[in-house]
């Protein structure tokens, strides 16, 4: 059984209002592809502005709102705003993240559970909200971000309190993936190699970004575009049938 989407159709980004994100680069490349957008970011007041310019720029709607998506009540508040605000949501894409460069042997309980509630704990608790909606609909896409640190082991600029949340963002959309196959829901994960954003320590000089791309087959790293055209895959109709896997985008760095 094939479920269209509706004509108009409501994607929800988590950390997309980052100047120099992959998920604010997502949200314009959606929109131009005629997604209405939802943003949940911590920062309430980019989240809007960031909003108000797909909207002006692209011609759909647009609303973003300020959440901690690592508190549940706030996750869930924010996907009840954009939900009343905007049409009907399709599909959710969780950006928000946190890097961590601490060595494992001086990882403080709080710098264990700041990342793994904002990497893990915050995807599950916005993913969950939404899929309430989808599986109502009969008709959804759900992805989680990743990293090539779950699947080496670390060896980029985060470490393992990073690597082991990202880990589990694979297992949970598979999980996902297996709950809400049934009902038309599908779930997949996009993992990242080194990618052109601050997100590690700052924006990287030329040098920083040819070292990066030695460990790959390609010379260069990743652009926010080359995992904003991902995400427009797997949450399009065409991926109704990809379901529970992880896409790797990262040059070749990591290969199974």
């Amino acid at each position: 059984m094939t479920v269209t989407f509706p004509a108009e159709r409501t994607v929800l980004l988590t950390g997309a209002a980052s100047p120099r994100g992959i998920g604010r680069a997502t949200a314009f490349h959606l929109a131009e592809l005629g997604w209405n957008v939802g943003i949940i970011d911590i920062d309430g007041i980019a989240a809007a502005d960031t909003a108000a310019e797909v909207s002006r720029l692209h011609g759909v709607q647009a609303m973003g709102v300020g959440a901690n998506v690592a508190d549940r009540e706030e996750a869930v508040a924010a996907v009840d705003a954009l939900e009343a605000a905007l049409p009907q949501i399709v599909a959710v894409v969780n950006f928000a993240g946190v890097s961590s460069p601490v060595p494992y042997l001086e990882v403080s309980p709080e710098e264990w559970t700041r990342v793994q509630s904002i990497n893990l704990d915050g995807v599950h608790w916005i993913t969950q909200r939404v899929a309430r909606t989808l599986v109502r609909h009969g008709v959804g896409r759900i992805v989680g971000i990743s990293s090539v640190s779950a699947q080496r082991g670390g060896g980029t600029f985060s470490k393992t309190p990073y690597s082991a949340a990202k880990a589990g963002v694979v297992g949970l959309m598979r999980s996902i993936a297996r709950e809400l196959g049934p009902v038309g829901v599908t779930a997949n994960v996009i993992s990242p190699g080194p990618i052109d954003t601050d997100i590690m320590g700052g924006t990287l000089t030329e040098e920083r970004k040819t070292a990066m791309a030695a460990d790959g087959v390609l010379p260069r790293i990743g652009t926010p575009r080359d995992i904003a055209a991902a995400v427009a895959y797997l949450i399009s109709e065409d991926a109704g049938f990809v379901t529970g896997q992880t896409l790797n985008v990262d040059g070749g760095l990591y290969m199974h």
